[in-house]
């Protein structure tokens, strides 16, 4: 947030919503001008990172949302306006890196709409980026450092050691926040193993700094000294545990609102994660100043709670067993009827695909995930009681389950969130699908197959790069097993022969290939090669039209 001059400052602490909207609005421009850098950084090569695209669809998604409010009242108050804010944030949320900012950006204006109007404006300023970084770590389930978290710790920590000053201003602050960042992301690869292997700094910590330059020439006038990351070579994403609801998984959801001391809560919220992590999975605690909502998956219950009143005062308990949610929320959603699959493509074949077994399809794919309010308005606009969701790219996992929250708590609708991570793994998990099955029952073995589908893909190197399977040139053959590149070479078919080669290494009966842009041949030549080679192996071919993967494979 800029601070301009001292005559448009209120008598209070500062803090107005003008000055906010300026903020965004710097922010979302800046971010505009580096999604190309930021999206290089984390790709293989092949452009399929997004992380540059999803912070500023996220970012800009708030700001038409402000903006929009305030033109149709002129005289929206700060505390609006920031609760209108932080809303549109966390509904235009795309990827991991944008959920993550919106956690920020959300415990950001909340920390500076509730202020102490008595408190110097740098320490307020101090307080609330300190907020945003609890919110961050808050937001991810095993925080990896090295990553954004770390830059965003960084950047607080210097600028709540800057506000210390009796004579600092907020310019003060925003420049040493903005100064600590760019130095922690100069540090990421040091800290974690594949930035280093790729030749890298973290894509989300780089728009974080982007973020807080902007801010820094919004309050002082002045640039700061352009950096320009390392895009020689790229990114390897560090897989994360899945939240999986499996057949021996937890069998009971524990929710509930979680009261503590604010100046204590920083440690105890620690404990608690710690604690909840130990005994259950699907795991999110989210909130700040004094307040907190908590979700896990257990089997047992009485540890759950206990762990909260350890922690603080839980309130509005909520358990599920799963095999009774049906009966409950049918209860309680006499409007809403039947179950529906909302499904997200990455291609126009795909679509016809999922959309021919009855799912709600939402566009999606590289470059153009979809947000989390794009996914709650798939599932609440359904118009059904029950929904599941089959995210198919891992980058989308996250926003699905916040829609997914949101869906339950202010539409009481039953959602479950079935964490696929690429489209074949969604094809098999909708294979399977049966309406008629108790809906508990339907996930798990929705939840099995998608598990059980080893998937991969085939693409092509759009430059230099060292990746998992080694060094390649631009026009080089990429196979992906699981999401790691584990193939090089310079024939495709070679390369598709190769990868399904591996995939049926530990056996299998189906073979699934989706051909994509220009790889309608290629699909042809490599089912001839399974049928040759494994006749007793059943090859499915179905075109997908998805870009960037001639070829996508799974096999089951």
């Amino acid at each position: 947030m800029g601070e301009h001059t001292d005559s448009m400052e209120p008598v209070t602490h500062g803090i107005t919503l003008d000055a906010v909207a300026r903020f965004v609005d710097i922010a979302t421009d800046a971010l505009s001008e580096a999604r190309e850098e930021i999206d290089a950084l984390n790709v293989y090569p092949v452009p399929d990172g997004d992380t540059g695209t999803n912070m500023f669809l996220t970012v800009s998604a708030a700001r038409d949302e402000l903006r929009a409010a305030r033109v149709a009242d002129p005289d929206l108050g700060l505390e609006e306006g920031m609760a209108l804010l932080a809303r549109a944030a966390l509904m235009g949320a795309r990827g991991n890196s944008g959920v993550i900012l919106s956690q920020m950006l959300r415990a950001y204006v909340t920390h500076l709409a509730g202020a102490d109007g008595g408190m110097p404006r740098a320490r307020t300023i101090a307080a609330a980026m300190s907020a945003a970084t609890d919110a961050s770590y808050a937001a991810v389930g095993t925080p990896v450092e090295g990553t954004i978290l770390t830059v965003a710790r960084a950047a607080s920590d210097a600028a709540l050691a800057t506000a210390k000053g009796g004579d600092a201003r907020a310019r003060d602050v925003f420049t040493a926040a903005a100064s600590a960042a760019r130095a922690a992301l100069a540090r990421t690869p040091e800290q974690l193993d594949v930035l280093a292997q790729a030749g890298v700094v973290d894509a989300g910590g780089r728009g974080l700094t982007v973020v807080l330059d902007a801010v820094e020439t919004t309050a002082t006038g002045r640039r700061p000294m352009p950096y320009a990351a390392p895009i020689g070579t790229h990114h390897i994403r560090v897989p994360t545990p899945g939240e999986d609801l499996t057949e021996d998984g937890p069998g009971y959801e524990v929710m509930y609102l979680l009261d503590l001391s604010p100046e204590h809560e920083d440690d105890a919220i620690a404990v608690l994660r710690e604690s909840l992590a130990a005994i259950g999975d699907s795991l999110v605690v989210v909130g700040g100043d004094g307040l907190w909502n908590v979700h896990v998956h257990v089997d047992d219950v009485g540890a759950a709670i206990e762990a909260g009143i350890a922690a603080g005062r839980p309130h509005r308990i909520r358990v599920t067993h799963f095999a009774d949610q049906v009966a409950e929320h049918r209860h309680r959603q006499s409007a809403r009827t039947g179950r529906k699959v909302v499904a997200v493509a990455a291609g126009p074949g795909l679509t016809e695909l999922f959309e021919s077994a009855g799912a709600v399809v939402v566009p999606g794919g590289p470059g153009q995930r979809p947000s989390t309010g794009q996914l709650l308005e798939a599932i609440t606009q359904c118009g059904a009681a029950e929904v599941v969701v089959l995210p198919n790219d891992g980058d989308t996992v996250r926003a699905a389950e916040i829609a997914a929250r949101t869906a339950e708590a202010e539409h009481q609708v039953s959602v479950e969130v079935i964490p696929t991570h690429a489209q074949v793994q969604g094809l098999a998990a909708i294979s399977v699908h049966e309406p008629g099955r108790t809906f508990d029952a339907d996930v798990r073995e929705m939840t099995a197959t998608a598990r059980h589908a080893r998937h991969g893909a085939v693409t092509v190197a759009a430059r230099r790069a060292i990746t998992m399977a080694g060094p390649c040139e631009p026009g080089d053959a990429l196979g992906v097993i699981a999401g790691d590149f584990a193939v090089v070479g310079t024939d495709l078919d070679a390369v598709a022969t190769d990868v399904v080669e591996r995939l049926l290494a530990g056996g299998g009966e189906l073979v699934t290939i989706v051909s994509g842009e220009d790889g309608v041949e290629l699909a042809a030549r490599l089912a001839s090669h399974v049928e040759d080679r494994h006749p007793t192996v059943d090859v499915a071919v179905h075109d997908g039209g998805q870009p960037r993967y001639p070829l996508l494979v799974s096999v089951e």
